[in-house]
């Protein structure tokens, strides 16, 4: 059974030299991009991550130094690989919670303005634990019938993900076909940022989700402790977050 779709959606998965969404970086990058119209469009790059990629992380995908140090960084590819995504929704295994946030961080490191703001993702993985509670291996056997070959490859995962969701729409008929739909079903929890430090009350307004302010109206405390946003600026915290945060406190301003 297809996906219905408004707009076209990006399937992709991303190898990478740990799991600090912060601090680590990009390895590969497979995208695998479906039109409303049925056409299909897929791409693979290696990516020069400009940092050591540790002996256990290689274990896991088999890329080391030495095949991508000549490859392209990511902010050469920055741009290529945004054009590919920018009017599309996203989806993938664990990537709400994983590649979608690396992504933005990657995108924004290297200048690029992205945002979720006109799009929606799906995250594959969360239909199947809501089903089956399982891996993306143990999910590709058992929705596809078959063996994942080259598991922990960008492409084979990103391929993987997409034949996974189309099985899922087929064995589960409560499960919607629209992108909107589907991305509240895989929605773990309401955040504005990805990595859950700003999330929503039950009216939809922006509270923090740590620290000495957790349930705090954001824009309040931007008022009342201006000191806040510059600690969370100057901070360790993800780009998205502090971009996030930003824009906040100038809608704020703007509306005095």
């Amino acid at each position: 059974m297809e996906l219905t779709l408004t707009k076209p959606i990006c399937f992709f998965d991303l190898e990478t030299t740990g799991i600090d969404i912060s601090k680590d970086r990009i390895v590969e990058i497979s995208i695998f991009k479906v039109f409303p119209n049925g056409n299909k469009e897929s791409r693979t790059w290696l990516v020069n991550p400009e940092m050591p990629i540790p002996a256990a992380t290689t274990a896991v995908h088999g890329i080391t130094n030495e095949k991508v140090a000549n490859e392209p960084t990511f902010k050469e590819l920055a741009q290529t690989i945004y054009n590919m995504v920018k009017d599309s929704d996203l989806a993938g295994f664990n990537s709400d919670r994983f590649d979608i946030p690396l992504l933005a961080e990657e995108l924004l490191r290297a200048g690029v303005d992205f945002d979720m703001k006109n799009r929606v993702s799906v995250d594959v993985q969360t239909i199947f634990h809501k089903k089956e509670e399982r891996t993306l291996s143990a999910a590709y056997k058992f929705y596809c019938g078959q063996s994942l070959e080259n598991a922990h490859s960008a492409e084979a995962d990103t391929m993987a993900t997409y034949e996974i969701l189309k099985s899922q729409l087929d064995r589960y008929e409560d499960l919607p076909h629209d992108m909107k739909s589907l991305s509240e079903y895989t929605t773990r929890k309401k955040s504005v940022d990805f990595a859950g430090f700003i999330g929503l009350d039950k009216d939809n307004e922006e509270i923090f989700a740590f620290g000495k302010h957790k349930g705090a109206k954001v824009d309040k405390i931007l008022e009342t402790e201006p000191g806040y946003f510059g600690w969370i600026q100057n901070a360790d915290f993800p780009l998205y977050t502090k971009k996030v945060l930003t824009a906040i406190k100038l809608r704020k301003l703007n509306t005095k």
